[in-house]
C-alpha cells in the first residue's frame, strides 16, 4: 500500500529501512576499547554475571550502516540529537539484529531532521536496545564562513555556550582523553570518511576532521555503566543533544550530576544531568541520563 502512496526513494514517516546482522566478537569489543578509551574490566574479564558482557553501546553505529534514508543535501549535515535505552546485556559472540524506521521529520531555524528509530534484537527475536537518531541536514547552501558549513569559531559564540552543573547533586566524571586520528579511524573506519580524513571533511564543509558523535555519546555510556553498572545496562536511557562539534585531537571526557532518585517498581532509578565538555570547557554534549538502582 505504501508503495503506492510514496514514492520509492522518498524518505516518510514510517518507511522501513529493514537492518543488518552482527557478530558481537571479542575482536569487536577490543576494537571498542581502543576507538573509545572505555576499558571497563567487565569487557574482558568476569562481570557480576559471570563471564564478561559488551559495552552497552557496542552497536553505537549501526543506524548508520546505511546512509539511503538520509536527505539529499548531505553537505554540512550534523548528527544532533541522541535518544537511548538499555532492556539487556550483550554478550561476547551474541548474535544481533537490528532494524530501522523512519519515525519522524521536522524543521528547526534552517535545518530539517530525519529521526531514525533503531531497535537491537537477539537471536531469540527480544529487543534488547532502542534508540532514535535525529540527523540534521542544511536547507540553505552554508551557515558557517571560508566556504564551510561550520568553522572551528562557532563554538566560542554566546550562543554555543552551556550552562551545566550548576543544580548540585553527586558528581561523576571519567578522564579526560585525547581523541586522536588513530582513535577515530578505529571508532567509524576503516574507510575515507568526514570522521577518519581531512579530506572528505572539507568535502562535506567542514575545516578537519569532525569526531563522531557517537564517540562522544558512548563516553556518557561509560560514565553510566562506571557509576552504576548493571542498573545502566539494563536499564539505562539518556536523551543527548549534540550541540558542538568535537575535532579530531582534541581532548573530551563526559561528566554528569545526579540530581535525583525516584521509585521505579520496586526499585529506585536515579536521574542525572551530563554532559560532554573538551579541554577549554567548551560543551559539545548537553542532556539527561538515568539508571536503574541495583
Amino acid at each position: 500500500m505504501s508503495s503506492e502512496i510514496f514514492g520509492p526513494n522518498e524518505i516518510h514517516v514510517g518507511r522501513d529501512f529493514g537492518g543488518f546482522d552482527f557478530d558481537v566478537t571479542p575482536a569487536s569489543i577490543e576494537n571498542y576499547i581502543a576507538a573509545t578509551g572505555d576499558n571497563n574490566p567487565w569487557y574482558t574479564d568476569d562481570s557480576p554475571l559471570g563471564g564478561s558482557i559488551a559495552p552497552a553501546l557496542i552497536l553505537h553505529s549501526a543506524v548508520f550502516r546505511r546512509h539511503d534514508w538520509y536527505l539529499p543535501n548531505i553537505f554540512g549535515n550534523l548528527h544532533a540529537r541522541q535518544e537511548w535505552q538499555g532492556f539487556g546485556p550483550i554478550r561476547p559472540d551474541d548474535k544481533l539484529h537490528s532494524r530501522s524506521v523512519i519515525v519522524d521529520r521536522y524543521i528547526r531555524r534552517d535545518r530539517e531532521y530525519v529521526v531514525n528509530e533503531c531497535l537491537i534484537l537477539n537471536a531469540e527475536g527480544r529487543i534488547l536496545q532502542r534508540s532514535r537518531t535525529h540527523q540534521s541536514f542544511l536547507m540553505t547552501p552554508a551557515e558557517g564562513g571560508n566556504g564551510f558549513a561550520v568553522d572551528r569559531s562557532r563554538e566560542k559564540t554566546g550562543s554555543r555556550v552551556f550552562n551545566v552543573g550548576q543544580r548540585g547533586g553527586e558528581p561523576i566524571e571519567t578522564p579526560m582523553r585525547k581523541v586522536s586520528q588513530a582513535m577515530c579511524m578505529a571508532f567509524s573506519g576503516p574507510g575515507r570518511n568526514y570522521h577518519t580524513d581531512t579530506e572528505e571533511a572539507h568535502k562535506l564543509g567542514f575545516p578537519d576532521i569532525v569526531v563522531q558523535g557517537m564517540l562522544s555519546v558512548c563516553m556518557i555510556g561509560e560514565l553510566m555503566t562506571r557509576r552504576f553498572g548493571l542498573g545502566f545496562i539494563v536499564g539505562g536511557r539518556f536523551d543527548l543533544r549534540l550541540v558542538n562539534v568535537l575535532w579530531a585531537d582534541e581532548t573530551t571526557g563526559a561528566k554528569g550530576r545526579i540530581l535525583e532518585h525516584r521509585p521505579e517498581g520496586e526499585r529506585t532509578r536515579a536521574e542525572a544531568e551530563v554532559w560532554c565538555e573538551k579541554g577549554d570547557g567548551t560543551v559539545t554534549i548537553v542532556g539527561t541520563a538515568s539508571a536503574l538502582e541495583l
